[in-house]
């Protein structure tokens, strides 16, 4: 099932039903407004819509053209949104760059950070930054969302609880990052508003491409209409989604509507190429002693998407343009 979230004049938008090609859908405000109603009541709720979903994809109810442009993030704004790590090659890369030393137990315990949902984008909407000394980096990943998860939950019993995948742009402000982190916080300033993509679908939609609760798949990302990078989101993930929220729920219960986040997928071997700019820079800074690839400039285009191997895409894309803050 696929479903994604309509802009309207309302914040949470309207609730949709896309079909398996992503070019029709179909309102179902009968049986939930938005999705986050949906979550709330997910076990009553999604059998109706995926009857809908069932009906929509035969041509057997009314439909209307999906416009991914007309989309919101699945969830316009989230109860939580909490961005893992997953990726070691990432990590290692990312703490060379600003001359941080890794944590001792990196392969054991996942690395997380909760970051802002108030207000989540939609997959056309724009990069805004006030500066582009800031160090603007787009980060290509993979989402899960949950239905209602228990504290102290095991990993094992946590696949239970993923009900939606989705992809991600996790906008980095790179040169602001180090200042924070070091104040021994975390992230604000560095982290602005995440992109979404058009739809967000159920597991079993991914057939074999989602196994061990992870999804093995190559996640294409093109900068200024050059490709980018195919790292593939299933090889060299550390920590697969289940293990990842076992770990957010240590010390809380999730609420549904959660989003867990990959962290920006990422493959040791380089001719994947790379889903975020700073890798690169790494990389080029290991082998040259300098890095050449600057950050993102105003104007600047960054497409995010992923394909079943006969092409169709899954998710529909993440295309987003860096503008100035007006």
């Amino acid at each position: 099932m696929k479903l994604g979230t309509l802009k309207t004049k309302h914040r949470d938008g309207t609730l949709v039903v896309v079909d398996k090609q992503l070019s029709r859908c179909v309102l179902a405000p009968d049986i939930a407004l938005t999705l986050q109603a949906a979550l709330d009541d997910w076990q009553d709720i999604s059998p109706r819509l995926e009857a809908v979903y069932q009906a929509l994809n035969k041509g057997a109810c009314k439909s209307m053209p999906f416009e991914p442009g007309q989309m919101t993030a699945p969830l316009p704004r989230a109860y939580q949104w909490l961005d893992g790590s997953a990726y070691l090659s990432h990590v290692e890369r990312v703490r060379k760059a600003r001359g941080a030393t890794l944590p001792p137990d990196l392969l054991d315990n996942p690395l997380m950070y909760q970051g802002g949902s108030d207000m989540l984008l939609g997959p056309h909407d724009t990069i805004v930054a006030a500066s582009e000394e800031y160090g603007i980096d787009f980060e290509a990943e993979v989402a899960v969302i949950t239905d209602d998860v228990p504290m102290g939950i095991s990993a094992a019993d946590a696949a239970s609880h993923i009900q939606l995948v989705m992809l991600v742009n996790d906008v980095s402000l790179r040169h602001l990052i180090p200042g924070e982190l070091a104040k021994g916080f975390g992230f604000l300033h560095g982290k602005p508003a995440s992109a979404f993509s058009p739809v967000a679908v159920t597991p079993d939609e991914l057939a074999d491409a989602w196994q061990d609760n992870k999804l093995h798949r190559p996640l294409t990302v093109h900068w200024n209409g050059e490709l980018f990078g195919q790292a593939d989101a299933g090889t060299d993930m550390q920590f697969n989604f289940a293990r990842l929220i076992s770990h957010a729920a240590k010390t809380r219960c999730l609420g549904a509507g959660t989003i867990i986040g990959s962290g920006t997928v990422s493959n040791y071997d380089r001719a994947a190429g790379y889903s975020c700019i700073v890798e690169k820079r790494v990389v080029e800074i290991v082998e040259s002693g300098a890095a050449v690839t600057p950050f993102m400039h105003y104007g600047d285009r960054v497409r995010i998407e992923m394909s079943t191997p006969q092409g169709q895409s899954i998710f529909g894309a993440i295309e987003q343009v860096v503008k100035p803050w007006a």
